[in-house]
């Protein structure tokens, strides 16, 4: 049974409640509640607690969310303030998949239609940042320069608040489940350190390198001699900034470079890429490959860290939150793209590893954090940038839940004459792990062949 609380709001708050009654007629159990701009409220349904409460924020809202309903129109009114969320925002996220998968009938949608006609059009004003707006070609050197500088350059103040203290924006790795970010963040780069065998005196090439978190780690503990590329100004002094203050110039850089124009004679032994694959383009990928190849060492290795989409569950069709507002030109493609491009280029993939859940962790985390410091995020920047990221974080973390998303690292080689040069199994992978904690994980013997 649900409870309705009137308090006089007049025809349109009981046009908006009727048409909220039937928008979800079907759903149920209902978890949460709805609060209209003059405080009318309709309760959750008493057998389920609420996880969150919808704040219809003016009258002109629903007309503006439901005329033409896509994930656009859902995220856009959150986004500039004509709703809220106030709890839970992943529990928010499966109400709004309930709206866009939703099939009505031609009268049902009539009478909806006809509702919502009953309801004033507009809505509040799109303060704060904006979808992004690039020019020139797909993929172009420039546009992609512009593609990275809308999503990276918006504030290093506003990524601390709520990344780890190394600034590391991407995938953890989770030993148990309720490791802190900063610790999951190191175990994190110490994996990828591990996997690539770095070995003192060999030249790493970071690919799309952040802030510079691994690479400093990388020379720090490893030794090696370390190269960072980012399109981000704003990545590339913080990095260089933390890199002097370690004093490890001149063993490690970062510059401001696009990957197709990295030009060493001296080559690299080691490459790895962590959160830079998404942003190459599917028209890209032999490009992107071939480079690596021509700047690797025979015997070298390419570890390569990106998210993969689920070829049996495409995107939804129409326009998207996250290429307007998160990842303009942003392309995700089936880890089978990636693989086919690395062998016609002459890799050998030696591994593959899937970090689905350490994602779900990891948004969770961020997206906690977030929230906690929500008042000084919007000191830093303004209301609509931190609701974006906020959705973007739920809306990521329910995609790798649920198996539509997939992170992969893969290890490729460049073979030297059909020599690998690699081990026959990953025991050196797990070094850093006590026996308790081998055995916690299930390693057992370690004798899984590549």
């Amino acid at each position: 049974m649900s409870t309705h609380v009137f308090t006089g709001g007049g025809p349109v708050v009981e046009h908006s409640l009727s048409f909220l009654q039937n928008l979800f007629d079907d759903y149920h159990p209902r978890n949460f509640n709805i609060r209209l701009w003059d405080g009318t409220t309709w309760h959750a349904e008493e057998s389920q607690p609420a996880q969150f409460t919808l704040v219809i924020k003016n009258p002109g809202a629903l007309r503006k969310m439901f005329w033409r309903t896509n994930e656009l129109t859902l995220a856009e009114a959150y986004i500039y303030d004509d709703i809220d969320i106030e709890g839970s925002i992943e529990a928010a996220l499966t109400m709004g998949n309930y709206l866009l998968s939703s099939r009505r009938g031609p009268g049902e949608a009539l009478r909806l239609g006809l509702q919502l006609l009953r309801l004033p059009s507009g809505g509040g004003p799109r303060l704060g940042r904006q979808a992004a707006r690039l020019s020139g070609a797909c993929h172009s050197k420039e546009r992609d320069r512009q593609a990275v500088s809308y999503h990276y350059d918006v504030s290093n103040a506003f990524y601390s608040l709520w990344l780890d203290d190394r600034m590391t924006y991407s995938c953890a790795y989770f030993n148990r489940p309720n490791d802190d970010l900063d610790t999951a963040q190191r175990q994190k780069l110490d994996y990828l350190c591990r996997k690539l065998r770095l070995r003192k005196g060999d030249r790493l090439l970071d690919i799309g390198c952040g802030w510079g978190g691994l690479l400093i780690h990388a020379a720090q503990n490893y030794g090696v001699e370390t190269k960072g590329i980012t399109l981000s100004r704003k990545q590339a002094e913080f990095a260089n900034d933390r890199i002097r203050d370690a004093r490890l110039v001149p063993q490690c850089r970062v510059d401001i470079c696009d990957y197709r124009d990295i030009s060493d004679s001296r080559g690299f032994n080691k490459i790895v890429s962590v959160g830079m694959f998404e942003h190459v383009g599917a028209g890209l990928l032999q490009k992107y490959f071939r480079k690596a190849w021509s700047l690797l060492k025979p015997g070298g290795v390419f570890l390569n860290h990106g998210i993969a989409v689920n070829a049996a569950k495409p995107a939804a069709s129409g326009p998207s939150f996250t290429e307007r507002y998160v990842f303009p030109d942003g392309e995700l493609m089936p880890l089978s793209s990636a693989l086919r491009e690395a062998e016609l280029r002459g890799f050998e993939v030696r591994d593959v590893e899937s970090l689905r859940e350490h994602y779900v962790l990891t948004l969770r985390n961020w997206l906690q954090r977030l929230e906690q410091r929500s008042g000084e995020a919007r000191c830093v920047v303004d209301d609509a940038t931190y609701r974006i990221w906020r959705l973007f974080m739920a809306a990521y973390a329910g995609g790798f839940e649920t198996g539509r998303l997939n992170i992969y690292q893969t290890l490729f080689v460049k073979t030297n004459n059909g020599e690998s040069g690699l081990p026959l199994n990953r025991a050196d992978w797990y070094e850093g792990l006590n026996h308790s904690e081998r055995d916690r994980l299930r390693i057992g013997p370690l004798v899984a062949y590549y």
